[in-house]
């Protein structure tokens, strides 16, 4: 009897992905432990093991659908010697997942058809074999599917394939294009744009922070803070790590200033524990451990790494730990476990040249820091003009856990590390 194999649920959280890839094919052979599939979740892509052996007898969801269940039925796999023909009469846990509709085109034609799901009528009249999807995005981009070629099981033409075939801007009527057009009303030019269908991962983050802001009561705290001590420590530290590098020529570590904000968030929570703190209903929930979310830009959107235990471990070790985060959140290679719970959120665009700006909490957390640029500033000291190097950060607070008070604590105790860092130290 062939063995089901099941979209996996891979974290707690979730509740359906997106079958991204087939790394094996129909009739192939797989041995336990061989990837066979790659899963888009909300975060990361992730690569799914074999736990059985055998030959892929049929793939029932193809490449590219999204929303497919957790648990949903996607694929068949003959055991060594077992008759094909035993797929013919398995009954699986239930039917494909329908990929999740593209965003509908304004004044696009209605197409009514009666052939199934996974079969389409092309420009030319041919009938072509296409997902649900790719027939969508095909009818409202003026793709002729006859003019595709289908990388699919068996030649089905999929997203994958549509979207590249407009790249290469194949259109109905043999003309090209590489975006689509709809007529305004009032009878003006067409107005061009692209379509890009959204991720799950950009789903998530629309449907999290439209929550954050419609339900969390923020509030704003911005300090100024002189960076000056900070950057000749940090010079003084990567050049230390330089001179003492081994025979390979690298240094043990090289410091950011990230790296060191990281650590004084660490630290003044550490003094201020009543900002590591997140809401609900029956109490406020005290973390017992500083771990410091770092908002992270990759393709599509963000995610947000944990440096754990932050406020326990040496400069030198966060830089190693932070830059080797921040490479495999923008590679996908995360596991689950490095990208969710955290205490608190870092939110840096400084490195844009982003002078201030004000950060939407990400719930359950209670608070995030939005760190701005470092820029030189003329400030009077003792009643004399002098330069110096300035950071604004701001702290957005959750109001139901975080009082104004305790904000401006937390922030008192991170302007007192960044400007004596050698407190970071101790």
């Amino acid at each position: 009897m062939p063995i089901e194999i099941l979209m996996p649920a891979l974290s707690p959280t979730m509740t359906e992905g997106t079958l991204s890839k087939w790394v094996k094919k129909e009739g192939d052979a797989v041995k336990a432990g061989d990837v066979i599939a790659e899963i888009e979740t909300d975060k990361a892509t992730m690569e799914v093991e074999a736990v059985d052996e055998g030959v892929i007898g049929k793939i029932l969801v193809a490449e590219g659908t999204e929303g497919v269940p957790v648990n949903q039925l996607i694929a068949l796999l003959l055991e060594e010697g077992e008759d094909p023909a035993a797929l013919a009469g398995h009954v699986g846990g239930g039917a494909a997942a329908s990929p999740a509709p593209a965003a509908a085109v304004a004044s696009a034609p209605a197409t009514a058809t009666s052939l199934p799901p996974a079969a389409a009528v092309a420009a030319s009249g041919e009938r072509v074999s296409a997902s649900p999807l790719a027939k969508r995005i095909a009818e409202q981009s003026g793709v002729d599917l006859a003019q595709v070629q289908g990388t699919g099981p068996h030649g089905r033409v999929i997203k994958a394939d549509v979207e590249e075939a407009l790249v290469k801007g194949v259109a109905q009527g043999g003309t090209t294009t590489n975006v689509a057009a709809i007529a305004v009303s009032s009878g003006r030019n067409p107005i061009e744009f692209t379509e890009i269908p959204n991720s799950g991962m950009r789903k998530t983050i629309a449907k999290r922070l439209t929550e954050s802001k419609q339900q969390v009561p923020h509030f704003y705290l911005s300090l100024d803070c002189e960076l000056d001590c900070l950057l000749a420590a940090r010079k003084q530290m990567n050049d230390a790590a330089e001179a003492a590098a081994g025979k390979d020529g690298k240094p043990a570590y090289k410091l950011s200033v990230n790296d060191m904000v990281i650590k004084a968030v660490a630290m003044a929570l550490r003094d201020v524990p009543a900002a590591n703190a997140s809401w609900t209903d029956a109490a406020i929930q005290q973390y017992n451990n500083v771990d410091i979310s770092v908002a992270v830009a990759i393709d599509g959107g963000l995610i947000t790494p944990i440096v754990k235990n932050a406020d326990q471990k040496g400069l030198g070790q966060i830089a190693n730990e932070a830059k080797d985060l921040i490479a495999r959140a923008r590679a996908g290679k995360l596991q689950p476990s490095e990208y969710q719970g955290g205490g608190f959120s870092i939110s840096n665009l400084g490195m844009y040249g982003i002078k201030n700006f004000n950060a939407i909490i990400n719930p359950p957390q209670g608070c995030i820091l939005a760190v701005g640029a470092g820029e030189e500033r003329v400030v009077v000291k003792r009643g004399e003009f002098k330069a110096v190097n300035v950071m604004t950060v701001t702290l957005s607070c959750d109001h139901r856990v975080v009082d104004g008070a305790v904000g401006a604590e937390f922030l008192s105790a991170f302007k007192r590390y960044v400007e004596s860092p050698v407190l970071m130290l101790a």
